[in-house]
């Protein structure tokens, strides 16, 4: 029910997956950016995740510069969109 500009999504949650959450966000055409956050730094993790529908990914233990310019990166783009479709 609510808008957000900005989804900073845990992988390893307990009862629905990550993957699973941003799949169904996908289907229903929602087009948030999704930040991944998991500790599994992989190459292969990036790329699962960014198959899931993330829209970026970031390893466990999380450094707050590097989260810090990954929201600037995708909250301008999200306004711009939205200043675009009113």
């Amino acid at each position: 029910r609510e808008h957000f500009d900005l989804i900073l999504m845990d992988m390893q949650m307990p009862v629905m997956s990550g993957y699973e959450a941003v799949r169904l966000l996908r289907e229903q055409e929602i087009a948030v950016p999704v930040i991944a956050i998991t500790a599994h730094a992989l190459v292969a993790d990036r790329e699962k995740c960014l198959a899931a529908g993330c829209t970026d990914y970031l390893s466990k233990p999380v450094k707050f510069d590097v989260l810090y310019e990954m929201v600037q990166r995708y909250l301008p783009a999200r306004a711009m969109l939205q200043l675009n479709h009113n």
